[in-house]
């Protein structure tokens, strides 16, 4: 491998004419300032002054049978109404299928409630459309899902469980770990996730994109597709099938005070997706999977769509186990722009890396002008700050759409343990261009720096083991 080809960062001697740049050299980025911008974009639901009670339309036996064909009435009657407050008082209910929201509604949990998914997956058909692994299809209905809808809320101290472990949902994903075994259903089988993501290269349309039943695709928990002005507060998700919040193609997104917890396969806490400003604020993340990913469409389907994910603020927030703090990518063909992490806590030796951000030729797409700063960093397992054009090599490397990553900036973090600092993995034809990490401080790390296909990386202000590597 040539020289202008992979650099080596070393811990305590870094050779600085190639890469780094002293202080004059730099001038920190001010998009910041666009944060308050975001914010003022971002409208939150308002509803009218009406109430719903669930307990009118059954008693509380019934409703803790099945509450989900109480819901439904009670959410059209206030569809057509003219929207407000659907109320479900303190208690343990059952819901035998999805929860599907309409525009205008509050969906409000008293404190302390619990609902319990079915964990029959003919209880979510149906179909509906959605999107899966970043490809549209129609599928297993989503246990809560709004389509097009706006000015929608679940709010309260609610816990809803999806039920999901190895006994149900997670062996699908054809792993022993998760409860398959030899001669089960998954889908890896041919007409499952292999099939959509043929329809997917070959653009199959749409509609001809049927999935659901012996089709073994799980469902995700909640997802907002093509809505507007969307809140959930309060909630904690656990025990999902799949990824837990997600919303697609959806403007004014605000995820704020919830705890995700969820340690099956795929199970990420939160993905935006395609979607534009987005606020994810004083949260707890704790997956088998990414903690917060980012992601706009897989391969041709996100070309085709060609909407990235733009605006996303993420503060205050507290991540634990997965495979990423905050990630981007790897379905990310349409693109990631103006990402802001602040104030964030992440700390877990079973939390892989903290800033993630994963693609390939396959996917392409551009991520650009990323900024994370304030961040405690406790342990990681991997790497603090973590870029791969080389994600998934099964799929290989020889794909016609090149990925572009660009302008990333990391200020004030403080790491205590991790292999890596940086990992920062480029392409020869597309090198990771102009990372910025300055202020920050690593202690713990185990090795060596890797930096391969870097274009302008700079050190600024930077100790490693106690060690300046920038004067």
């Amino acid at each position: 491998m040539r020289k202008s080809e992979i650099y080596f960062v070393k811990l305590f001697i870094i050779p600085i004419t190639v890469l780094l740049f002293s202080c004059s050299d730099y001038n920190k980025n001010n998009d910041w300032e666009l944060v308050d911008e975001i914010i003022e974009n971002i409208h939150v639901p308002i509803f009218q002054d009406k109430v719903f009670l669930i307990t009118d339309y059954a008693e509380q036996n019934e409703l803790e049978k099945n509450i989900r064909r109480y819901l439904e009435q009670a959410i059209l009657d206030c569809s057509k109404s003219g929207g407000g407050r659907v109320i479900i008082p303190r208690g343990k209910y059952l819901s035998k299928g999805p929860i599907h929201l309409l525009s205008n509604i509050n969906l409000h949990f008293e404190d302390s409630t619990e609902i319990l998914f079915s964990t029959n997956p003919n209880d979510y058909l149906p179909v509906v459309f959605t999107r899966w692994e970043g490809v549209e299809c129609f599928n297993y209905s989503p246990l809560i899902y709004a389509y097009n809808q706006s000015n929608i809320a679940i709010t309260g101290k609610v816990i809803l469980n999806g039920q999901a472990d190895s006994s149900n949902w997670w062996p699908w994903k054809g792993k022993e770990n998760y409860g398959w075994k030899e001669g089960m259903p998954s889908q890896q089988d041919s007409s499952g996730r292999p099939l959509l993501m043929k329809m997917n290269q070959n653009q199959i349309a749409v509609e001809k994109r049927i999935f659901g039943e012996k089709k073994y695709l799980r469902s995700n928990f909640i997802q907002f597709y093509k809505c507007k002005n969307v809140l959930v507060d309060g909630a904690t998700v656990i025990n999902s099938p799949m990824w837990l919040i997600h919303p697609v193609l959806s403007e004014n997104v605000i995820i704020r005070n919830v705890r995700a917890f969820s340690f099956g396969p795929n199970n990420d806490g939160c993905n935006p997706e395609s979607c534009k400003n987005v606020l994810i604020e004083n949260c707890v993340f704790n997956n088998g999977d990414d903690c917060i990913a980012i992601k706009s469409g897989r391969n041709a389907d996100g070309r085709r769509i060609n909407i990235p994910s733009e605006n996303i603020i993420i503060r205050n927030c507290k991540m634990k186990d997965g495979h990423g703090g905050v990630v981007i990518g790897s379905e990310i063909s349409g693109g990631c722009r103006y990402v802001f992490v602040e104030n964030c806590e992440m700390d877990s030796p079973d939390l892989d890396r903290a800033l993630r951000i994963k693609t390939n030729s396959f996917r392409g797409g551009t991520v650009e002008n990323i900024y994370v700063r304030n961040v405690q960093i406790g342990e990681v397992s991997n790497a603090v700050v973590h870029v791969n054009m080389l994600y998934e090599p099964e799929e290989g490397n020889g794909g016609n759409f090149l990925p572009i990553v660009r302008n990333i900036y990391v200020e004030k973090i403080s790491s205590k343990k991790s292999n890596y600092a940086l990992e920062l993995i480029g392409l020869e034809k597309s090198p990771i261009e102009n990372i910025n990490i300055f202020d920050s401080e690593f202690n713990g790390v185990k090795s060596e720096n890797s930096i391969i296909n870097v274009k302008n990386l700079r050190l600024t202000n930077v100790m490693v083991n106690g060690k300046t590597v920038v004067e």
